[in-house]
């Protein structure tokens, strides 16, 4: 066995567990990846059961591999993530030609099941919820790609919304321990990594043992963190406002190398419907806390999730959300037509909205965001931005991209040398989904530790 083909659906920590599994994978296997699952010794699926009709995806892919499977039946084929959490058996039996069955807190036994099926020839189905074991079996952090890498500090989740299945599948609330998490960030500053993403279901949950005495929360993580010579950026996602306490607030007034952009789940405008969800936040107290995170840092913009269509949602309800988005002013939002997941308390609710009113609000919701994101693309021109340059354009090789601190695309001539540096360019241009700019000539230093200023003047 030499060569494994991934494919990932789903979030950022989804990316960052098949990242590690290929890492696993190298290291126990020596296995390498390649791009045509027609020339894989092992196929993996990493799954994602948020959306509706995920596990129709799932069967979906599988059907087109089962063919390569009849013709190679040394092929080995998993699958792992929620889906496979939520499946189990129930996964076999749909489909009997897959071999391994994983989920996302059993990952790092995938070696072992590897090894198991190809000694036995039979089926490994292993989807417990061990916590903080993956992370300690998981390998040290090889060689990086890029200047931007995810770090997940915590997993689980204790909200039990009732649209949502990752207290079902990736288990309760668990925190990674802080000393943990700076030697990984620490090895990876050292192989060129300059922007860190810390990922968790609910990361600002996030309490872990300090490796003195007791535990302490994201603020001081981000703090310890920031004092990494050579990380200039600090990001982290996605967040529950309830969990976004004052000292997370003040921290974003006080760490310069935490990017001013925030993702704060709202869900909706209304409190009647958040209630109906089991958010266990207001409107009111939603908006409080924007409105404290712009005094501390007044250059910082906002992200955040909506479900439309939430069963009982009326046009009141609706336009109660079009207020909330008119009084925070968003800059990017993710989007979605409520869709009933299996073993949500959800599904028991009535008054569902019709599917062609559900597509009207979402339309009308997706505009409004697009014109505010164009909005502020168009404030943007002329100013001088931290650009944190991620390698060639897509578009255009000649060129380069990276991204500002509130999470801009940006596409500039200039070097290739430029690539994993940090960068001041001016805004010329603003696109559909992007900016162009002109560098200036100036980098800041990957080994600057001085904070620097929130924001730069209009050049």
């Amino acid at each position: 066995m030499h060569t494994l083909y991934i494919k990932t659906y789903g979030c950022q920590m989804n990316e960052y567990d098949s990242t590690r599994m290929v890492e696993l994978l190298a290291a126990s296997h020596g296995l390498r990846v390649v791009d045509d699952p027609a020339a894989a010794d092992l196929l993996l699926l990493n799954t994602c059961s948020i959306r509706e009709k995920a596990e129709d995806k799932v069967y979906t892919q599988l059907g087109f591999w089962r063919p390569l499977k009849e013709r190679n039946p040394d092929l080995i084929i998993g699958v792992g993530g929620c889906v496979a959490s939520q499946e189990g058996m129930r996964l076999r039996r749909r489909a009997p030609f897959v071999d391994l069955v994983f989920g996302p807190q059993t990952l790092h036994r995938l070696p072992d099941m590897l090894d198991a099926a190809l000694a036995s020839r039979q089926p490994q189905v292993d989807v417990d919820f061990p916590f903080l074991e993956k992370f300690d079996h998981l390998p040290e952090r090889p060689g990086q790609n890029g200047p931007s890498a995810f770090v997940t500090i915590m997993e689980g989740c204790d909200k039990f919304c009732t649209f949502c299945v990752v207290p079902h599948t990736r288990g309760r609330e668990y925190s990674r321990p802080m000393p943990d998490i700076i030697r990984e960030v620490r090895s990876l500053v050292g192989q060129g990594v300059r922007e860190i993403t810390l990922l968790g279901q609910n990361v600002n949950a996030y309490r872990g043992a300090t490796g003195l005495i007791g535990e302490a929360g994201l603020a001081e993580l981000l703090e310890r963190l920031a004092r990494i010579p050579g990380l200039l950026r600090l990001r982290y996602t996605t967040s529950h406002p309830n969990d976004l306490d004052d000292a997370l607030i003040a921290a974003h007034g006080s760490i310069p190398t935490l990017a001013p952009h925030l993702h704060l789940p709202v869900q909706s405008g209304s409190d009647r419907i958040l209630k109906r969800m089991h958010r266990k936040h207001q409107v009111a107290s939603y908006l409080e806390k924007i409105d404290k995170l712009r005094a501390a840092r007044p250059d910082i913009r906002f992200s955040s999730d909506f479900i439309v269509g939430f069963p009982g949602e009326t046009d009141a309800d609706f336009a109660a959300t079009m207020d909330l988005i008119a009084a925070v002013r968003f800059d990017q939002s993710y989007s979605f037509k409520y869709s009933p997941r299996p073993g949500t308390p959800a599904l028991k609710l009535k008054d569902a909205v019709p599917e062609a009113v559900k597509e009207e609000r979402l339309a009308i919701l997706q505009g409004r965001i697009n014109a505010l994101a164009q909005e502020y693309a168009q404030a943007m021109l002329g100013t001088r931005q931290e650009v944190l340059v991620t390698g060639p354009s897509r578009r255009d090789a000649r060129e380069l991209t990276g991204k500002t601190g509130c999470n801009r695309s940006v596409n500039f001539a200039g070097p290739a040398v430029l690539s994993g540096q940090m960068v001041l360019v001016e805004i010329t241009e603003t696109m559909p989904n992007s900016l162009r700019a002109r560098w200036s000539g100036d980098l800041l230093p990957a080994d600057a530790v001085e904070p620097r200023g929130f924001a730069h003047a209009r050049a």
